[in-house]
């Protein structure tokens, strides 16, 4: 039986995140085994996910997963390099994945993976640092393609201008670095565009979803949601846990930022390009998260960079102190398929599998730091739902994944 991976945020689960979990047993067959690495309360962009993370992988599993493993905060939380290294690393270590199974703009791995490559080469990095070192202000993104456009052809190097082609080019570099057996499947995005908040074309994209929700325009984002994840939705909302968004803990966030000092803010800056500095300066006068983001911001600095660093400062670490690799891997859901992948593993990961919280304190000293930044992370999340007594701390050690 062969297995497919699939890294998700699932924020929430859509009809086009069903169609390729069916895709990839479509290519594979039916009997394809498909596990998920999945980001849990918080998000890649810098963000509160929208419904808590066992509920979403619940719905993953009902939706057609088979097991749905975390993928531990500082790496959700990171940039889609750091983001992909880490969910790779993850399903890596399962020992059991066939396939890294995902969507992108182009649908053409050949050429994600030749992108991929010329990334690694030396000659791209020494361009890469002329192009920034230009003054002429060129964001991140911007130089990248400009220095990739010095080793292939401007149509190879735009395939960096689209965000599902960005991630799926990480994830083979990813693969490349750790000499994984894992063999890259890119499928043809269906639907509207990664980050669209328009109703446009459907399956409905995450962005849009949620953008509906903070219009109160109900029915509608849940017809975008795959039925699995609408239901989950509603019994969250119900308990006074959805939907979340950061605007709840604005004050929170805002009351972190401004007893900060400037060393403080310093410790978030991974790049030492004096955007610590603009964030800074921007928290003492801004009377919102918006205010801050926007005055911060340059063509250099993007909102998602600056929206990780805030939410670094919120949850209480800094990127040093991320693990190397990942210590451990954390189930949050799984089917009768699952619960035989779990069996497996406890033969042939590389990782030890915690099933129950308590079996951390018998790991390694960054599993129990990991571990804490999981507990505070949930505790500081549970803040965020609409109603304040559903907010209990300590979740996380008394919770244990979801099994159907």
């Amino acid at each position: 039986m062969a297995a497919a991976g699939i890294i998700v945020e699932y924020n929430p689960l859509h009809m086009g995140h069903v169609h390729l979990m069916e895709e990839a047993r479509r290519l594979l067959g039916e009997d394809a085994a498909v596990i998920c690495v999945m980001s849990g309360n918080f998000v890649q962009r810098g963000d509160f996910a929208l419904v808590e993370k066992r509920a979403r992988a619940s719905a993953a599993v009902k939706s057609g997963a088979d097991l749905v493993l975390e993928l531990p905060l500082p790496w959700a939380v990171s940039s889609a390099e750091a983001f992909a290294a880490g969910a790779v690393e993850t399903l890596e270590a399962t020992g059991l994945a066939d396939y890294l199974v995902f969507g992108s703009e182009s649908g053409d791995v050949s050429g994600l993976l030749q992108v991929a490559e010329a990334l690694e080469h030396p000659a791209f990095s020494q361009r890469l640092r002329q192009e920034l070192a230009s003054g002429t202000g060129i964001s991140f993104p911007a130089a990248r393609q400009r220095a990739l456009e010095s080793l292939l052809s401007p149509q190879d190097a735009a395939l960096l201008s689209q965000p599902n082609n960005i991630l799926g080019v990480e994830y083979c570099k990813a693969l490349r670095r750790l000499g994984s057996r894992i063999q890259p499947v890119a499928l043809l995005r269906r639907g509207a565009p990664h980050g669209a908040e328009t109703r446009e074309a459907a399956p409905y994209s995450a962005s849009a979803v949620r953008a509906l929700l903070r219009r109160r325009e109900e029915e509608s984002a849940l017809a975008g949601m795959s039925p699995a994840m609408a239901a989950a939705y509603r019994e969250e909302q119900a308990a006074g846990r959805a939907p979340v968004f950061w605007e709840t803990c604005e004050r929170g966030m805002l009351a972190r930022l401004r007893s900060m000092t400037a060393e403080d803010f310093g410790a978030l800056d991974q790049g030492r390009e004096g955007v610590s500095n603009r964030l800074y300066c921007a928290s003492r006068i801004g009377a919102s998260l918006t205010d801050v983001l926007e005055a911060a911001k340059t063509k250099r600095y993007p909102l998602a960079r600056l929206r990780r660093m805030v939410l670094w400062a919120y949850l209480g670490f800094t990127p040093d102190q991320i693990p190397e690799h990942v210590p451990y891997l954390r189930p949050l859901a799984a089917n009768a398929v699952g619960r035989d992948l779990l069996a497996q593993m406890r033969k042939c990961a590389s990782l030890p599998v915690l099933i129950k919280p308590a079996a951390v304190r018998c790991l390694s000293e960054e599993a129990r730091w990991l571990f804490d930044l999981e507990v505070r992370g949930a505790d500081l999340y549970a803040l965020a739902y609409p109603n304040l007594s559903a907010a209990q701390g300590g979740e996380e050690w008394r919770t244990g994944p979801v099994l159907l």
